[in-house]
């Protein structure tokens, strides 16, 4: 009988086939294990594989299939080739490691500082790894781990996917991803959606399906049928052929069916992402992470450096606008010039965003000022927002900050249960809100982004998370969603339903979140709103709202 399991939807789409998993897992060298005494041929040996570990991935970045592929290959490269690394590796010899566990705790320092280091860094811990194993498994003369060989389409299951080997796939022959771990923002979901293939990540025990198992991946419902009937099959696939349409047939601004604009906006990390908004129909940015400015500096980037940056995308969208988070430092976030005041035991609820920032005024003035002077003489809409904002307090400071400025539509990130709960006061401080369903759901549910086990509990279609969504939007004031809860079609509408005035997402969700608000009314996600609202589970409360939605 067919039975079905949930994980997370991260790439929409249907795809079914036999499963295959991941080859030549990399057994972790022996502790203590040590060299027979020569410790230069040992550190040549160590750094040769990492050269050899490096070169390979630039050979595979060439061959990739997507242009994201390379990116994230080349800089997969560069963390294997990364000179402070090498440094580690040869402390770690000298003190008497051979070259195999040298490079494994050499690397193992490295990766509690990307575990701890925020969202987006932490999800690179798994990049890492696979540098890592790749370089082991050279050392010690083992198979290099991999994406098995198949004479047919097949369904790719992993604990998670190492973007060496994602980035090459052909999705003529993988038909569909499944993983135990990762998440929206890991490059598994990333690559996945750049490909047009359907993943599912988080789902607990997928490593147990045996090779050969007929599964059915359902990439934006977030199921996998495992023994699916023929006409499972066929109606899914049909399903997924009259989505696949209906996308490439709608275009424009975004609107529900009834023609009530919602604009439709991408999240960047700077100008290298806007070839993808711009090709994918982003109205605008909802959400520009300046953060990636800052990082990996030992001083702030200088004045002329960020009024490019910035200028460069506010160009790209002239009848559109442009929402510029400020810098989001902290300690989940560290960087080398705003240290952190001391050992933090919760970093994810200490001293960040705009709250390190008023430990640091210099540093929020010099971007305000680049942002003033980046957007004079241009016809963009400039928005700019602070984040991990509490109070109204800290929401009339930040925007007497941006008026001073010059800049006249300042506002504030809602992720903070507290900043919803209490709304209505902040939005008479704020031109509007930006609520970041990432974090949000995080604090909500006083769930870790990054502790897998906790998946179901930062799952933004949380009813309790809907409710503060609800209570933010009833402040009046336009309020937009940047967190990946917007590049789900389903939740998309649901959000709309409950007063978002706009969705910002990674640019390949645009097109079917744009496709998914053509097919319903206003009305409809409304009581698909009311629907998710009204039940227990974030399980419940997605197929309360699908009932409201037409296929």
């Amino acid at each position: 009988m067919p039975e079905e399991l949930r994980g997370t939807g991260v790439s929409p789409g249907a795809g079914a086939g036999p499963v295959r998993t991941i080859a030549g897992a990399v057994p972790e060298p022996e502790a203590g294990s040590r060299h027979a005494g020569d410790a230069d041929a040992e550190r040549a040996t160590a750094l040769g594989a990492l050269a050899a570990v490096a070169a390979d991935l630039e050979e595979r970045g060439a061959r990739s299939v997507t242009p994201d592929g390379r990116d994230v290959l080349n800089a997969q490269a560069l963390m294997a080739s990364d000179p402070g690394l090498a440094d580690g590796v040869a402390a770690k010899i000298d003190e008497g490691l051979a070259a195999a566990r040298a490079v494994f705790e050499a690397f193992g320092v490295y990766r509690e500082m990307l575990a701890g280091a925020g969202e987006y860094l932490a999800a690179r811990a798994t990049d890492l790894d696979d540098v890592r194993d790749r370089a082991v498994a050279r050392l010690l003369g083992l198979p290099m781990p991999g994406v098995p060989a198949s004479d047919e389409p097949f369904v790719l299951v992993a604990r998670d996917l190492a973007p060496a080997d994602t980035a090459v796939l052909d999705p003529a022959t993988v038909v569909a991803f499944v993983t135990e771990e990762g998440g929206p923002t890991s490059h598994t979901a990333i690559l996945a959606r750049t490909m047009g293939v359907p993943a599912v990540v988080a789902l607990p025990g997928a490593t147990d399906l045996a090779d050969g198992t007929p599964v059915l991946v359902d990439g934006t419902a977030g199921t996998v049928v495992v023994n699916p009937s023929a006409d499972q099959v066929k109606r899914a696939r049909a399903a997924d052929r009259a989505r696949t349409a209906h996308v490439a047939e709608t275009s424009g601004p975004g609107a529900t069916k009834d023609g009530h604009a919602i604009p439709l906006l991408a999240n960047i990390g700077g100008p290298g992402d806007l070839e993808s908004a711009l090709e994918h129909g982003a109205e605008g940015v909802g959400l520009y992470r300046t953060e990636f400015l800052f990082l990996d500096r030992a001083t702030p980037p200088t004045d002329d450096e960020q009024e490019r940056a910035y200028r460069t995308v506010l160009e790209a969208f002239p009848k559109g606008r442009v929402v510029v988070r400020v810098l989001d430092a902290g300690a989940d976030k560290p960087l080398a010039f705003l240290p952190p005041p001391g050992d933090e035991p919760n970093p994810a609820l200490g001293e960040r965003g705009l709250r390190m920032l008023r430990r640091h005024p210099d540093v929020l003035a010099a971007q305000l000022r680049a942002l003033t002077r980046a957007a004079s003489g241009l016809t963009a809409e400039l928005q700019v927002m602070a984040p991990m904002v509490t109070s109204a307090e800290e929401a009339a400071d930040f925007a007497a900050i941006c008026r001073e400025a010059g800049i006249d539509r300042p506002g504030v990130m809602i992720e903070v249960p507290a900043a919803a709960l209490r709304s209505r006061d902040l939005a008479s401080e704020v031109a509007f809100f930006s609520l970041g369903t990432n974090d949000l759901t995080q604090y909500a549910c006083a769930a870790d982004r990054q502790i897998g086990s906790l998946a179901s509990l930062q799952d933004p279609w949380q009813p309790a998370v809907l409710d503060l969504v609800a209570s933010t939007t009833a402040a009046g004031i336009a309020t937009g969603v940047c967190g990946e809860a917007a590049a789900d079609p389903a939740l998309a509408c649901v959000l709309v339903g409950l007063g978002a005035t706009s969705l910002s997402m990674s640019a390949p969700s645009l097109p079917h979140v744009r496709a998914a608000l053509a097919r319903h009314t206003l009305a409809e996600c409304r009581q698909a709103a009311g629907a998710a609202r009204a039940a227990a589970t974030a399980a419940q409360a997605r197929r309360a709202a699908e009932a409201h939605l037409n296929p």
